[in-house]
């Protein structure tokens, strides 16, 4: 069935209050495809829904994550049956778009039961597909849960201080001039540093840095990847890298955040995206809240904007101490690392100590940096080239900086040559909660191709298992928050990362919450530990 909406607000609030008992019944399942979507439009009509979800498109993210999951590719796959395509109905997608109001009704009822029905059809087929790989509970215990959580995230939004980034934005704009203004000196010439054409002529040709203008007949790339490698050929290259660096800042975050903001709310919402990445972690666009760089000073002015949004209310950050090496420790087993975590030792510091064969009180910041490069490196399966270029050192010491890492954390590397002979045989690699990510390329005859699928398979495990963790924290703190009628709001996910909208007398009880929920979400061989800060803004917070 369809019942038509009245485009009056007042009428069309009679018709879904009529719905209302159905959709906040928690004793009803609901089924539907992309429930995010519909739970949020029912929150601008006060609707809370309630139930266990059963949401195809997460459901089949799960089965098959490197996939595409919409509706009409489903039926296809599934119920091998052709959908009405939403572009024959209004168009295709831009502004010449109709609305859906625009569509006869007849024509919006066959598409609308037929989406529900599909839909419908397709529960029993993917649950099937669930429960033979195991999957059940990640579904209904993490992904179905966490969809009201997003949900009400995304409603939430998120206050940001347009000011700071008005101001941040002059002086940007000024950076960006005197970046610009040194790149024409060191070029000799004005050019238009924007074009990938002019720069590879002037880097390749006129100032004959690493190679000819050309490869393989084609104009030499100018990406980020090729010039990083080039950095130490000229001068010119950083300073494009610096101008590639602001001007990407200014129209990402200090130009668009502010175009971003809701006419009626005040606040950015951003979406949060289930079904993207092959690991199991969540993205965000418009904005894209995950790329914000953090260690760069002017990242961190851009985090300064996200303020609270009650007066004297606060932001507080609770972040997972080092997450991803705790999980290493924790698959692999390895004493050494397992007993460094559980004295609570600094794990780089530790790890220096094995590494260069001193005491910890003795370990240089020097061999620490080094260390720690080896720590998160080897999770990414990283070559000795590799860390040399990290690190700044000879290929020879960073292969031998590798070997002393498994000659004295053995497990870890017994745990990834297991790792990649387990997904060679099975196809996919698991986390803790049973999250595949399939690896058809471990079988490829091209060693570059196979190379990167065998980090994959080192690395997927413990990314996967990150995003269960954090996934399952967020869950148990917006169940908390709702059992204790806190006014407070969950507003961002970032990497490892959580980020609460606070009202000042909620403060101290939702901080206990939150550390204890996020440290409690999974037991592991050794605890997991969380940072929580708390101020006026997410950078100071943070």
């Amino acid at each position: 069935w369809l019942v038509p909406v009245p485009a009056n607000q007042a009428e069309a609030q009679a018709v879904v209050d009529t719905f209302k008992p159905f959709f906040s019944n928690p004793d009803i399942l609901k089924i539907g495809q992309n429930l995010k979507y519909d739970i949020e439009v029912l929150k601008n009509y006060g609707v809370d829904v309630q139930g266990r979800l059963f949401d195809t498109m997460v459901a089949h993210y799960l089965i098959q994550p490197e996939l595409r999951h919409n509706i009409d590719i489903l039926a296809e796959i599934y119920l091998n049956y052709s959908t009405i395509k939403t572009e024959e109905l209004i168009g295709k997608h831009g502004t010449a778009q109709r609305t859906m109001r625009s569509v006869n009704v007849e024509l919006l009822r066959d598409y609308a039961c037929e989406d529900a029905d599909v839909a419908f059809c397709l529960k029993p087929l993917l649950e099937v597909e669930l429960r033979n790989r195991n999957m059940l509970n990640l579904f209904f215990d993490i992904e179905t849960p966490l969809i009201p959580v997003l949900a009400d995230m995304e409603y939430t939004g998120v206050k940001i201080d347009t000011s700071v980034l008005n101001v941040f934005g002059e002086q940007l704009r000024q950076s960006i001039i005197k970046v610009e203004q040194k790149i024409y000196d060191a070029a000799g010439m004005q050019f238009n540093i924007s074009s990938p054409k002019q720069l590879s002529d002037l880097l390749f040709v006129k100032l004959k840095i690493g190679g000819s203008a050309k490869n393989n007949g084609k104009q030499q790339s100018t990406a980020e990847d090729v010039l990083e490698k080039l950095v130490d050929k000229h001068p010119i290259i950083s300073l494009i890298l610096e101008y590639r660096s602001l001007k990407k800042l200014s129209s990402t975050y200090v130009e668009a955040l502010p175009k971003l903001v809701h006419p009626k709310t005040g606040r950015i919402h951003t979406s949060y995206n289930q079904t993207i990445t092959a690991t199991g972690r969540l993205s965000s666009t418009n904005p894209n809240l995950q790329n914000i760089p953090v260690r760069e000073e002017i990242g961190r002015i851009v985090r300064s904007a996200f303020v609270a949004s009650q007066t004297n209310g606060r932001v507080i950050a609770a972040d997972y101490s080092q997450i991803e090496l705790r999980l290493m420790a924790h698959l692999s087993q390895d004493e050494a690392m397992i007993a460094a975590f559980r004295a609570n030792q600094d794990i780089h510091a530790a790890t220096a100590a094995r590494l260069f064969h001193l005491p910890v009180d003795e370990v240089s910041r020097e061999q620490r940096r080094k260390a720690k490069s080896a720590n998160f490196g080897i999770i990414y399966g990283i070559s000795s080239f590799g860390l040399a270029q990290n690190t700044g050192i000879k290929v020879n010491e960073a292969k031998e900086i590798i070997d002393n890492y498994f000659a004295e954390f053995s497990a870890v590397k017994k745990y990834m040559d297991e790792s990649i002979r387990m997904a060679r045989d099975k196809g996919y690699t698991e986390t803790i909660c049973h999250r595949r990510r399939y690896l058809p390329d471990l079988q490829s005859s091209n060693s570059f191709v196979r190379g990167v699928a065998e980090r994959n398979a080192i690395n997927a495990p413990i990314q996967g298992s990150a995003a269960d963790i954090i996934k399952k924290a967020m869950i148990n703190i917006f169940k908390q928050m709702q059992h204790n009628n806190l006014k407070s709001k969950m507003i961002m996910q970032v990497h490892d990362e959580l980020v609460f909208d606070v009202f000042p007398d909620e403060v101290d009880i939702l901080s206990q919450i939150i550390k204890n929920e996020m440290e409690n979400a999974i037991q592991l061989s050794i605890p997991l530990t969380v940072d929580v800060g708390i101020a006026d803004n997410w950078l100071d917070a943070h």
